[in-house]
């Protein structure tokens, strides 16, 4: 009797230790390192109140802003492994290598889930000369002055990466488009009307209203496939025959060496809440592009687009780094 009393007892010990190993068991921060209001945190928030759903506990958004992203990416790389201090990264966190502001690279991240990718276009005036890439292409490599401009993003930032490493898979050195750089994509378009720049590499969602106007057109997109809201426009792998995709994206990481249960229950809510209506419904109707990629896909992506980075920011001289 008493032998199957203690068997019964170190069975019911047995049965709450391993449920309360099981992962989440307490609240979960989500650090996102950008202000609070913009696109990302937007993102953020609605992901975290999806994450709730799933998981059965509080999911926290914490803005930790500051150094043009570097504080919060740092914070997502310092936390600890345990996985209930996660982040929300964005494009930026691969270029703070290169410009010698941070030494965390991708493989100090642990990658969960990519889930926003929203590609480049090729927006020029209503009224150029330029009726394709393969014109705008032509005229920008016999241009002996290297007068053409662009704008409507920061310098260094994902967009004007993404179009300096369109230039160079076409044999054009970056450079001999000058980079005028604006905050934010409505004043580069406003320049884009009144003639000061001749190109602007921001999303398609951002050049709606203008291109609704009547004063810009878009020439291509930078991404496999063509927008589904904006299907007259042609990829630019279409165009030219080369492959190619640049932009701006997000997605769910952790500490390198975070524990492997809590970032596998991570990836399958993730995956859960971004399938859901409401937050295909929130990005389509915010414009912003879904895009999902478990960890092994996102890992592959985050190592390759380092290395595409670091040489598109060597070859425009913002890069610190010899290797």
């Amino acid at each position: 009797m008493l032998k199957n009393t203690l068997l019964a007892m170190a069975a019911a010990v047995a049965t709450t230790t391993m449920a309360a190993a099981q992962y989440p068991e307490k609240p979960i921060t989500l650090i996102v390192p950008w202000n609070a209001g913009g696109g990302t945190d937007a993102i953020a928030r609605t992901l975290a109140n999806g994450l709730e759903a799933e998981l059965g506990v509080p999911v926290s958004v914490v803005n930790r802003s500051g150094g043009a992203g570097v504080v919060g990416h740092n914070a997502m790389v310092t936390a600890p492994t345990d996985g209930y201090t996660i982040g929300f990264a964005t494009a930026e966190m691969l270029t703070y290598y290169w410009t010698g502001n941070a030494e965390f690279q991708a493989e100090d991240f642990t990658p969960i889930a990519l889930i926003n990718f929203d590609p480049a276009a090729f927006h020029i005036a209503a009224g150029s000369d330029w009726q394709n890439v393969e014109e705008a292409v032509a005229a920008i490599k016999a241009d002996p002055q290297g007068t053409y401009k662009m704008s409507g993003t920061a310098v260094g930032a994902a967009y004007h990466l993404a179009f300096a490493g369109f230039l160079q898979q076409q044999g054009i050195d970056p450079l001999k488009v000058t980079m005028v750089p604006s905050q934010g994509a409505a004043p580069g378009f406003q320049e884009l009307a009144a003639g000061g720049v001749q190109i602007i590499p921001s999303s398609l969602p951002e050049g709606k209203t203008m291109m609704d106007a009547g004063l810009s057109r878009a020439i291509a997109v930078f991404s496999e496939e063509r927008n589904a809201s904006f299907p007259e426009v042609p990829t630019a792998s279409e165009q030219t025959g080369e492959p190619f995709a640049g932009g701006t994206w997000r997605g769910v990481v952790g500490p390198a060496g975070m524990d492997a249960e809590a970032a596998a229950r991570l990836e399958e809510a993730t995956q859960a809440v971004f399938d859901s209506e409401a937050f295909q419904g929130f990005m389509s109707k915010q414009g912003f592009g879904a895009d999902y990629r478990g960890s092994e896909a996102f890992e592959t992506f985050l190592a390759e687009t380092q290395q595409s980075v670091g040489a598109v920011m060597k070859s425009i001289g913002l890069s610190q780094r010899e290797n």
